[in-house]
């Protein structure tokens, strides 16, 4: 599989698609645009330019340019003469068969192409396409140009080769890739989410807490540990000197009792009004927009914290 990347094609222009393309510019890549809507090329300027102080905070490569992109609204032809492809259509099935389908038609078979979707199965996304081999999962988290995950799967059709020039490709522009060895849906950081998120509306189902103080249970404390490490290194580190083996020998058990008791909770109308009212209540009147841009201004201290 092809390993040097001087040109991606981001397909798919929308808020993930954009943000991608701003990564790729700040790591001195060509970036060739390209989604179906007359605003992207729009929306890809007002990205690039907002996440351009940032970037550089981050440490964007010595003559990097914001300018480096065109628009292409065939993805067949923004696709043509890419090093590697980055899709980030709409999160439906058959959106995006079809669309890699004729994205797969427009290139050599060493070209990789990463689909950015969120759960779906990179077998299911290939089955149209004449090299299924050369088509990976490659799931960042929102935004892409400030989170360093990248989740790649594989799948049952994807080759090792370019599960490996995946990795090898995102790990070079500065992300940090894991590889997900067996494809389920959702892959694996998303289901980790999924499971919180279900214990914490059944708490909030069951009176045990405001949505705001289910929200503070994580984000003023395991949240901020797990902004350093995962779960498993968390709990090897409360075992004490005994690591995760006493861990497993003295805490397991009380787990394991609140494991039995976790909800599963069924959101219906009464209790999606209660969760939208809790997160407005919490929001206090800030805007969405107002939001995002505390949480990327934290999320830049935070990373210039962890180099540290």
């Amino acid at each position: 599989m092809r390993t040097a990347v001087k040109r991606v094609a981001v397909i798919g222009a929308g808020i993930i698609g954009a943000s991608w393309a701003a990564w790729f510019l700040s790591r001195g890549l060509e970036v060739v645009a390209s989604d179906p809507s007359p605003d992207a090329p729009d929306l890809i300027r007002r990205m690039v330019a907002g996440a351009w102080p940032g970037l550089l905070q981050l440490g964007a490569v010595p003559g990097a340019n914001p300018e480096g992109w065109r628009f292409e609204a065939d993805p067949a032809k923004a696709a043509a003469g890419a090093d590697f492809v980055q899709e980030s259509a709409p999160e439906r099935l058959e959106i995006k068969q079809t669309l890699l389908a004729r994205i797969d038609a427009a290139l050599p078979p060493e070209v990789v192409i990463a689909s950015s979707t969120s759960g779906l199965l990179a077998s299911r996304l290939s089955e149209f396409c004449r090299h299924p081999e050369r088509v990976v999962i490659g799931h960042p988290f929102n935004p892409p140009h400030l989170i360093p995950l990248v989740e790649v799967v594989g799948g049952a059709k994807g080759s090792a080769e370019a599960v490996a020039a995946a990795m090898t490709f995102y790990r070079a522009i500065g992300k940090h890739p894991i590889e997900i060895r067996k494809e389920v849906p959702g892959h694996l950081a998303n289901r980790l989410q999924a499971a919180l998120w279900r214990e914490a509306i059944h708490l909030v189902a069951e009176g045990v807490a405001s949505v705001a103080d289910v929200d503070a249970a994580i984000s003023e404390g395991p949240g901020l540990r797990w902004a350093l490490m995962g779960p498993h290194l968390t709990f090897h580190l409360a075992g004490g000197e005994g690591g995760m083996e006493h861990f497993l020998h003295h805490l397991l058990p009380a787990m394991e009792s609140w494991w039995q008791d976790l909800g599963d909770p069924k959101v219906d109308a009464a209790l999606s009004a209660r969760l939208v009212e809790g997160v407005a209540e919490e929001a206090g009147g800030q805007s969405t927009r107002d939001l995002a841009t505390a949480r990327d201004a934290a999320l830049l201290r935070l990373l210039a914290a962890r180099r540290g």
